[in-house]
């Protein structure tokens, strides 16, 4: 565990964003769960943005594809890539989520603190 601890801070000081992950995986698979990186805010493109936003303020996934011309199951999709990267696993946590990730961006650190898993 702490040679894996050691190899993931190195890979996420370096960006090497595949080895991120793998040695994420592979501490997971030790039973422990990499800690939220603090000092990195999730990345959302500007559609899972619009999305997260929409579902965020209570549409369902058909009216949200309706709205930006997409089927239901391409506005699951998104959804299914943006809760991991927010750190949540419900549609009634997207409006705070949101609302933290916009702060933590204005710079704000006291309010943009993202909601633990």
């Amino acid at each position: 565990r702490a040679q894996l601890r050691a190899a993931l801070a190195t890979f996420e000081r370096l960006g090497a964003r595949p080895w991120v992950e793998r040695a994420s995986k592979e501490l997971r698979a030790t039973g422990l769960a990499k800690p939220r990186s603090v000092t990195r805010l999730p990345v959302l493109t500007p559609q899972e943005r619009e999305i997260a936003k929409l579902a965020g303020s209570g549409l369902t996934n058909k009216q949200i594809g309706e709205r930006l011309f997409l089927s239901h199951r391409t506005v699951g999709t998104h959804l299914y890539q943006i809760f991991p990267k927010l750190g949540i696993t419900s549609r009634a946590a997207l409006r705070d989520a949101l609302a933290a990730l916009t702060d933590a961006e204005d710079g704000d650190p006291q309010l943009g603190q993202l909601p633990d898993q």
